[in-house]
This record gives structure tokens, sequence and C-alpha cells, in this order.
């Protein structure tokens, strides 16, 4: 049973900047695509990045390109995904939820792409 684990929620205002982090229970995670997807109330799950673990490449919704970034732990013993968010916007509070799928041809962009996801974190950016 592979867990995802993540942290780093919170409140900020307008502006602010947060990190998330997600941590993963299997080694084998290690050769699969992570994502992170947020739901805000009332509204329907959305992608908001990804990154292929095994080449780095990682992929961005519109709204939030240039404003976040998705990486990686280096260190070979960790399973763990960030995700540095710039610039918040009140528009992006949301729950962030991270995820993992095995690499394949599926869109990273859909949640089908991904067997695996967390509880989630609260943000909640004030204006």
């Amino acid at each position: 049973q592979v867990q995802l684990a993540e942290s780093g929620g919170g409140l900020v205002q307008a502006g602010d900047s947060l990190r998330l982090t997600c941590i993963g229970s299997r080694y084998t995670l290690r050769f699969h695509t992570m994502g992170w997807f947020r739901q805000a109330p009332g509204k329907e799950r959305e992608f908001v990045a990804s990154l292929r673990w095994n080449d780095d490449t990682a992929y961005y919704a519109e709204s939030v390109k240039g404003r976040f970034t998705i990486t990686r732990s280096r260190d070979d013993t960790k399973t763990t995904v960030y995700l540095q968010m710039h610039s918040l916007k009140p528009e992006d509070t949301a729950v962030y939820i991270c995820a993992s799928g095995p690499i394949s041809t599926m869109p990273v962009t859909s949640a089908r792409a991904y067997s695996y996801w967390g509880q989630g974190t609260q943000v909640d950016v004030s204006s």
C-alpha cells in the first residue's frame, strides 16, 4: 500500500510564498509521475503540476505557470516532492493533494493517470 503524506499548508496573505511537501512511503515511487492537484470548495479537482521522476520533466497548469515550481528530493533515500508557490493569490485557496502514478501515455493533467492520493493540505490565501 502506497501512502502519500502532504504538509506545509497554512494561511497566508496574497503575494506570499509557501512550500508544500509530499512524502511517499515506497521506493518504487521514484519510477512514477508525481503530481499536485487542488480542490476548492464547490469546485472540481484540478491539475496543478507534475514531475516525471526519471527525467525531471515538469508540467504546469496555465494558472500557476511562472509562480509554482515542482521539484523532488535529491536524496536517493527519500521519495519527497515539493511544490514551491510564490505570488499566491486568493484564487489559489484550496486543498492541495499529492498524487502518484506509473509513468505512462496517460496525460499527466488527468486524475486517471494517478493511482495513489494523499489526504491533502489546506492552503488559504487572504486578500
